[in-house]
């Protein structure tokens, strides 16, 4: 029988097993990989759901355009018809003396007075029909602000005389014609101070509101909206004040398609003669200019109504009170 090995004078506790080396466990910091190695991605982004579902809201509709253009020339339509029957059913009764038709169209009566109740009445159905659709009152939709108005009221009295002196050289350097459709009103009975009361009120509001109003911020919008269609771009939102934001090319092709009828729409007044056709595009432009400088729909009719006052008052120092016409 084999015996156990016994331990030897070197070796007094028999045979071991080989030592272990000791490990230490590493910081936790020195596990991770330093700080400038982490991506700026790695760290996640908080957004408030309300941020998240603002971010997905398309900006607001942008009014007046193409379509509110077209809704007004229909109501601008309605109140012409209007204006008709007024006249129609004047002339049926033979108010103020008129019997036939042709002495109509020479009283002022029946041709300023049915211009008047077309303008008033368009004006009544814009006031009731758009704040339907735009959802705010007509004044604000059109960026009236008669504040701002206000405010600038003697640079827009200045906007006014410049235009009445390029008005002054126009007519010296390219006279308009002898005879215009325009005088036939002047020498109706009463007809040039009911136009120069015509002029300077109800005439700048309607027409400021149809060309200035509507025409040009459509006219921006509807350029915009195809640049942002052409180049696959989001639409702007509004600036702080609610305001719609244009590009300098949608205000410069706006305001020249605003000026193109604006003047030919003056030009049947004066026989569509090349000079007067250059100046009244030349005021639209300096029209447009205000308006959208100011956004403010009353300070280009502040300047409209104040270069139309300063017109009226040169004929009426040259004519002696109109009393004097084949001076003009």
């Amino acid at each position: 029988m084999s015996t156990p090995p016994q331990a030897g004078p070197h070796d007094p506790e028999g045979p071991q097993l080989p030592e272990l080396e000791s490990y230490e466990p590493a910081p936790a910091q020195d596990l991770l990989p330093p700080a400038t190695e982490i991506a700026p991605e790695a760290a996640p982004q908080t957004e408030s759901y309300f941020d998240t579902y603002a971010s997905r809201l398309p900006p607001p509709p942008r009014f007046p355009n193409i379509l509110d253009v077209v809704l007004m020339c229909i109501l601008l339509s309605v109140g012409w018809l209007a204006s008709g029957a007024a006249a129609a059913t004047a002339l049926h009764f033979r108010l103020f003396g008129v019997h036939t038709e042709k002495q109509a169209a020479n009283d002022i009566h029946y041709t300023m007075g049915a211009q008047t109740i077309w303008y008033l009445v368009a004006l009544a159905l814009w006031m009731l029909i758009f704040p339907k659709i735009w959802h705010t009152r007509f004044f604000a939709g059109v960026e009236w602000r008669a504040a701002a108005a206000f405010r600038l009221r003697w640079q827009l009295f200045w906007a006014a005389f410049a235009c009445f002196v390029l008005a002054i050289v126009d007519g010296l350097l390219l006279p308009g014609p002898k005879e215009a459709p325009i005088d036939q009103v002047f020498r109706m009975p009463g007809g040039a101070w009911f136009l120069f009361a015509f002029g300077i009120t109800l005439a700048p509001l309607i027409e400021e509101t149809i060309y200035r109003g509507f025409l040009l911020p459509a006219f921006s919008t509807l350029w915009d909206f195809t640049a942002e269609r052409i180049q696959d771009r989001p639409a702007p939102w509004p600036d702080e004040n609610g305001k719609v934001k244009w590009s300098l090319g949608a205000m410069v092709f706006a305001s020249i398609a605003t000026s193109v009828p604006f003047a030919l729409m003056h030009g049947y007044q004066t026989s569509y003669s090349f000079g007067t056709f250059i100046l009244l595009f030349a005021v639209s432009l300096a029209l447009c200019w205000v308006r959208l400088s100011t956004r403010s729909l009353a300070a280009s009719t502040v300047v409209h109504a104040c270069y139309n006052f300063l017109l009226f008052a040169l004929m009426i120092w040259g004519t002696g009170g109109f009393q004097n016409l084949d001076k003009m």
